[in-house]
């Protein structure tokens, strides 16, 4: 442990934010975690917006750093595949590793919010500060100021660290002095939850995998909860024909439902009362740069690089860039001053790769597993990494259950993809060098 410093300030006091509390905290640093919600702790969740997330191996491993990731896994329930929905005929399963032994996790977003916050108000010299709207920053000196229920207040940090996600109050500021460019690029997809509730007292659907209803150009995805239920969320474009802005009766809601997923709605009695209260969520990619000004107030997760949620990276990648952050500041001896560049270089091109794979994994999900094309593909990739362990390792177990960056990850596929190209290329020469003789011979007899 290094000897104590001036406070670090700490903007967001959502995972990534009770995270970076934790493991400066261990370094020794005095950390002030400022949260603009009332504590989560002791009131009620806000209705639509908990979006389970998938904690897989990145995740864990930060967790693992702290002692925190038993504890949360207790809470969890493993995932070892997806379960398609077809409109018509039985759900299918398909596992995501080639032994079918490998699973990621499903928990509450507000539950590991709480564990975290739990952990980080255990540790000494943590103090955390609710219901702090940001609305000044000063990045020459690290001043501070805050919308509160009892008016303006001031603060002071030789180090701010935004880690208050996609809509960054700290990215705001540093936007608003010229010090950062960013680029918002929004989809034009929405989401919204629903809930289907245990039925008979045990879970309505296998709760064992992540289920997916594709429908081409729109799909539902749900995950298990400990009390049993699911965690149902739509992702439906804005506008257009079975879209949330053409759906806006309940005739019309009720018959979308009955022809899309007619599975769904005999277990989701409440499904009508969700759709029309639970609010349309934004999906979007942000991107900024740098992340760092003057070596002293920095971002890191979404508030530096928000993806879409269709890998069940965001939380992952965002504990990831705290271990790294760690890291950078044991190899540059705690000098900010080159930790937050260093980490910047060393996280930006992975941030990239992951932003650009969940958007391609968001076609894949909701147009192609339910493809027999794609179905082949994957049991041809099992078999290979089966038969050449270690070797062939596809894209989903390099992202979900290992901590290879992620721009090695494309990297390595890519070269994967050509040299199975290149081996079905030569065996198709093969096989038409066989017919071709064979025919040959035919003529000649």
């Amino acid at each position: 442990m290094t000897a104590r410093r001036d406070e670090i300030a700490i903007i967001g006091a959502g995972l990534a934010g009770c995270l970076a509390a934790c493991f400066l905290a261990r370094r020794g640093y005095p950390v002030a975690l400022y949260e603009r919600r009332p504590d989560p702790r002791s009131g009620a969740a806000e209705r639509g917006r908990s979006i389970n997330l998938a904690l897989s191996e990145r995740g864990l491993d930060a967790l693992r750093r702290i002692g925190l990731a038993e504890q949360v896994l207790a809470d969890a329930l493993p995932m070892r595949g997806r379960m398609i929905h077809p409109v018509e005929g039985q759900p299918q399963f398909q596992s995501y590793s080639a032994a079918g032994d490998r699973a990621i996790n499903s928990i509450s977003r507000g539950a590991l919010n709480n564990a975290l916050l739990d952990a980080a108000a255990a540790l000494p010299g943590v103090r955390i500060v609710f219901d702090h709207r940001l609305v000044g920053l000063d990045p020459a000196d690290g001043t501070l100021s805050f919308d509160t229920p009892q008016g303006t207040v001031g603060a002071k940090a030789s180090v701010v660290l935004g880690a208050d996600g996609a809509g960054s109050a700290v990215r705001g500021q540093l936007l608003a002095y010229g010090l950062l460019r960013e680029s918002v690029d929004l989809l034009d997809y929405g989401y919204k939850e629903l809930t289907i509730p245990p039925l008979g007292g045990d879970f309505a659907l296998d709760e064992g995998a992540l289920h997916i209803w594709p429908r081409g150009t729109s799909m539902m995805i749900a995950l298990p909860n400990p009390d049993r239920s699911f965690t149902c969320t739509l992702f439906w474009p804005n506008e257009g024909v079975g879209s949330f802005a053409a759906l806006d009766n309940p005739a019309a809601i009720r018959a979308h439902f009955a022809e899309q997923y007619p599975d769904v709605v005999p277990l989701a009695p409440n499904l009508l009362d969700d759709y029309q209260h639970n609010p349309v969520g934004v999906l979007g990619t942000v991107r900024s740069t740098p992340w760092q000004v003057n070596g002293s107030v920095g971002l890191l997760g979404d508030a530096a690089h928000a993806i879409v949620p269709f890998y069940g990276q965001g939380a992952n990648c965002a504990f990831e860039d705290v271990v790294e952050l760690d890291r950078c500041l044991d190899e540059c001896a705690d000098d900010w001053s080159a930790a937050l560049p260093l980490f910047q270089r060393r996280r930006q091109e992975n941030a990239e790769a992951i932003a650009q794979m969940a958007l391609t994994n968001f076609v894949e999900m909701r147009d192609k597993v339910a493809s027999p094309v794609f179905q082949t593909r994957r049991r041809v990739e099992h078999a290979l990494e089966r038969a050449l362990p270690g070797r062939y390792v596809s894209q989903y177990e390099l992202v979900s259950f290992s901590t290879t960056p992620y721009a090695q990850v494309r990297r390595r596929v890519r070269r994967q993809h050509r040299v199975l190209g290149a081996v079905a290329g030569g065996a198709a020469l093969l096989l038409v060098g066989a017919i071709t003789a064979g025919l040959s011979r035919g003529r000649r007899r």
